[in-house]
């Protein structure tokens, strides 16, 4: 597990990319201390290398550092040894996240989640196409820790791995730089998500059939599959946000499986899915 934060970690500082805006910086920050990846105290790097790591001017990330300063994430002291230290908030980390989430409209996470789903599923086609059935150990790896994964933060991080990984599959630089930054992005969000023991194993068996499809080179059933996985889980976000299910673990409202696009996936499962 220490190797998978590891990995997670390395997400915290790699470009932003498109959305450099000062949210976005916000949100890429706020979600790495939230998650612990970024711990209690830690020296956040210098305003100029962090800026260039994440591919952001310095005024931009100064800005980001002030929103973080207010929400009482990231304190600044002056003078030799000074610099941008973490502080990680005290009290239930559901409870922060659900109040993160709420920070995000429903079309903002629909937008992303149509975002993500158009990703990961070229990324599953490319791969049913370009790659042979013995080069998806890391895949089959990241499923087994997925399932063994004991709570919603372990569980987040070998999920967008997972997705990172796929697209690395599809041997795509390009496919695999947006995986990462989604993942960087909503990861500390999907906790909510994949804390549901029903909603876990679910994920894990879409993952598996995602694997199955590629394997065996089924290269519309793969794209599709890969979409219906991201689409129902930003569904489940979705419904979360909009207040019609509990938290993660909790009771639960309406159960639905169409995900982010409704009817459109169920009819879409109906033509592509396997049986």
């Amino acid at each position: 597990m220490e190797r998978d934060q590891d990995g997670a970690r390395r997400t915290v500082f790699t470009p932003i990319g498109t959305q450099a805006r000062v949210d976005a910086v916000v949100r890429r920050l706020g979600d790495a201390i939230e998650l612990g990846l970024l711990a209690d105290g830690e020296q956040l790097p210098g305003e100029s290398e962090l800026a260039a790591q994440l591919g952001v001017s310095t005024v931009t990330l100064r800005e980001a550092l002030m929103a973080l300063r207010q929400r009482g994430l990231v304190t600044t002291r002056r003078g030799r040894g000074g610099g941008s230290f973490v502080v990680v908030p005290e009290g239930p980390v559901l409870e922060r996240l659900l109040a993160h989430l709420g920070g995000w409209s429903p079309e903002e996470l629909r937008d992303l989640g149509d975002h993500w789903s158009a990703v990961s599923g070229a990324a599953a086609r490319l791969a049913a196409q370009r790659t042979e059935p013995q080069d998806l150990h890391q895949l089959h790896r990241s499923l087994d820790q997925l399932a063994e994964a004991a709570d919603g933060p372990a569980r987040s991080r070998v999920h967008g791995r997972f997705h990172v990984e796929l697209a690395a599959a599809a041997q795509s630089a390009r496919l695999t730089r947006e995986e990462i930054g989604i993942h960087s992005e909503m990861g500390a969000l999907l906790c909510l998500v994949l804390g549901d023991e029903k909603l876990h194993k679910d994920a894990c068996d879409r993952h598996r059939a995602v694997i199955c499809a590629v394997q065996d080179g089924l290269e519309e059933q793969a794209r599709a599959l890969a979409e219906q996985s991201v689409e129902v889980s930003m569904g489940h976000l979705i419904e979360l946000r909009l207040g019609a299910r509990g938290p993660a673990g909790g009771p639960s409202g309406p159960h639905t499986e169409e995900g982010t696009h409704g009817q459109q996936s169920t009819s879409r499962r109906g033509r592509n899915a396997r049986p």
